[in-house]
């Protein structure tokens, strides 16, 4: 099978494209490389891709012309790509032309794939809204810009699906963690500030805030299901994460424990938008992918832990 993985460079997208490269897939990724987060850590993903014999390019999804370089064989498209996270640094209009703009546009390009199997968009929990305890069925009620654009992009894809131009559908992702985390996110920002003797800026009340921290090997295992089962699945949205909860201080309670030392911690004011509670119910994707994440927390952030030593230290 030949896959087309965009977002290839970051987190999840990289780990993606690793296990479909592994499992004999042709893979092609695609990165704007955006300074959203510091280049370098896209930049070593990628080197690590290449490596493996997986074709990374640079592309902005947003930008008819980047598309021109592309080959139109492919049999799947893994659509990453997207303006992440709640950020006040960000604008609307980041949001709507990365998440918005740019899934119409590649759906666009979509169409130009006529032996195109299957669209499987990267959808988030953040969908659900400030509590993300819920089946598929459920409506949405995103309470932030970046839950607003994700769902409409998810929308998007899924219409092509309701009206038998594409056969498509969503994962929606729930707290992701593991090596090659984005250095603002929770675990590898507490990680860095264990290993510099820095101070971790804590949301005020965040460390109340529960959790299905789902680690990234689990994930994939989800997607390569759906990749292999996609004849099942099409218009379907399906929640991929663990059903076990812990609270923020677990988590930092955990990888104290794993790092032998205490992390300072500095309460900053709360964020807007920002989930009090996730927690995966994933009925749907036991029943059409057989999943069954199985990596619990402790394990994880030890090999979250390991992956900071080996590269930054």
């Amino acid at each position: 099978m030949k896959i087309l993985i965009t977002g290839a460079a970051g987190f999840i997208g990289s780990h993606t494209a690793e296990r479909f490269k592994k499992e004999g897939h042709e893979v092609v990724g695609l990165d704007n490389f955006n300074d959203y987060y510091d280049l370098s850590l896209k930049k070593l993903n990628a080197k690590d891709l290449v490596e493996q014999g997986i074709e990374i390019m640079e592309v902005d999804l947003r930008v008819e012309e980047s598309y021109q370089p592309l080959s139109t064989d492919f049999d799947f498209i893994i659509h990453f790509a997207a303006q992440p996270g709640i950020s006040s640094s960000c604008t609307f209009e980041q949001y709507l032309t990365n998440n918005i703009i740019a899934t119409e546009k590649l759906i666009n390009f979509a169409h130009q794939n006529k032996g195109l199997k299957h669209f499987i968009n990267i959808g988030t929990s953040s969908i659900y809204g400030l509590e993300a305890t819920f089946p598929e069925s459920v409506a949405p009620k995103p309470a932030s810009n970046y839950g607003v654009t994700k769902l409409a992009a998810e929308q998007l894809v899924l219409a092509e699906s309701r009206a038998k131009k594409m056969k498509a559908s969503s994962l929606r992702l729930y707290s992701v963690y593991g090596p090659r985390e984005r250095p603002e996110k929770l675990y590898t920002k507490l990680i860095a500030c264990g290993f510099n003797n820095e101070s971790f800026p804590l949301y005020d009340g965040s460390e109340k805030h529960l959790r299905s921290f789902t680690y990234v090997g689990d994930i994939v295992d989800g997607i390569v299901a759906a990749v292999n089962r996609h004849e099942k699945i099409d218009g379907e949205i399906i929640n991929l994460g663990t059903e076990v909860e812990h609270t923020t201080q677990d988590g930092i309670d955990y990888v104290q424990g794993l790092m032998g030392k205490e992390i300072a911690i500095n309460v900053i004011d709360k964020r807007p938008g920002d989930q009090w509670r996730t927690c995966a119910i994933i009925d749907k994707a036991k029943e059409l992918l057989d999943y069954n994440p199985t990596t619990g927390l402790k394990e994880g952030l030890q090999l979250q832990i390991d992956w900071y030593k080996k590269n930054f230290l």
